[in-house]
């Protein structure tokens, strides 16, 4: 009687993980001949680049629209809130265009989340694609319950790798996605399975206690950042850790940690050496100095989907399945 009852609380729990994970939707992968609209969510961008981002499509069979927030000048944002919003909510509801691709990050994606309507997009979803600031729409959407690329933006294109670029259309175009990566001598070894989740530290800590926030149960969390204070990194994983969301992980990816700043007083520890100390209890596999975030090799990741994190001492193996 123990032994049935213990198979049929396991077949429940398979059952509820499987049920769980049918929740995330997959919006349509890319065709030749479909189109992506550019828009800027944050930091303004002008006009000079806009052939070179066409010809970049064009390569790849793709059509492109150019979103009113591109040229826009408000010092630093790429017009009001408002008119980035307008801008996005333009896209989204428009049934031909299939993607959407953040032409950069820097800070202002907050500002018009709110301002946004995703009832057409539940209907009729598309990829949304960037990193850095663009996280707050990778969480917002994942709590909607949708799938997103974090990966290269618009802005890359001249300094990215090729296997940054052909990453990224492999996760627009349905293709098989998987890495691997050399040993690091600060990961931490093991095998995981859960949903990928994360983005830019900075702006996951600052969606705290918002609809926006993450969700890190189960979960594998990938972080990357840029140009903080060393502090301030330790400062936010202790938020982390005292929200309770590196207790409740599968596993950990970090990526670069790009332009670190320090005090005239030392902190004493690097920005991987300070997530190290931080998560060094927590008995899941880490992965360090994995290709994604403020680095020209900024592999495509799709926030959303299960993935396979194997870590062992002669290598790393991330598979999205």
């Amino acid at each position: 009687m123990k032994k049935i009852l213990t198979l049929t609380l396991l077949s429940l729990f398979f059952n509820a993980n499987a049920q769980m994970e049918k929740k995330m939707i997959v919006p349509p992968y890319l065709q030749k001949g479909d189109t992506v609209a550019i828009v800027a969510t944050a930091r303004k961008h002008l006009n000079d680049d806009l052939k070179n981002i066409q010809e970049f499509l064009e390569n790849w069979g793709l059509k492109t629209v150019i979103g009113s927030s591109i040229g826009l000048d408000n010092k630093q944002l790429a017009g009001t809130d408002e008119e980035r919003a307008k801008d996005f909510q333009t896209q989204m509801d428009n049934p031909n265009v299939k993607a959407i691709w953040c032409v950069r990050g820097g800070y202002g994606t907050v500002r018009m989340v709110d301002l946004l309507d995703f009832s057409k997009f539940k209907q009729n979803p598309k990829w949304i694609i960037g990193f850095s600031d663009v996280t707050v729409l990778h969480s917002h959407l994942n709590n909607l319950g949708f799938q997103s690329i974090h990966g290269m933006m618009p802005v890359n294109i001249p300094r990215a790798t090729p296997e940054a670029k052909e990453s990224l259309r492999k996760a627009l175009f349905g293709k098989s996605l998987s890495y691997i990566i050399p040993y690091d001598a600060m990961n931490k070894t093991g095998v995981a399975r859960g949903e990928l989740v994360g983005g830019n530290l900075s702006i996951i800590y600052s969606l705290f206690g918002s609809e926006s926030a993450i969700d890190c149960t189960d979960k594998i969390l990938f972080l990357e950042d840029l140009d903080e204070y060393l502090y301030h990194i330790d400062r936010m994983m202790m938020n982390l850790k005292r929200n309770g969301c590196l207790e409740s992980l599968k596993g950990i990816v970090i990526g670069s940690m790009t332009k670190m700043n320090d005090n005239d007083i030392p902190w004493g520890k690097n920005a991987l050496e300070i997530i190290q100390e931080v998560t060094k209890k927590y008995n899941i596999p880490m992965v360090f100095n994995f290709p994604a975030g403020h680095i020209p090799d900024n592999r495509a990741l799709i926030f959303g989907r299960q993935v396979l994190l194997e870590v062992t001492e002669s290598g790393t193996i991330l598979k999205f399945e």
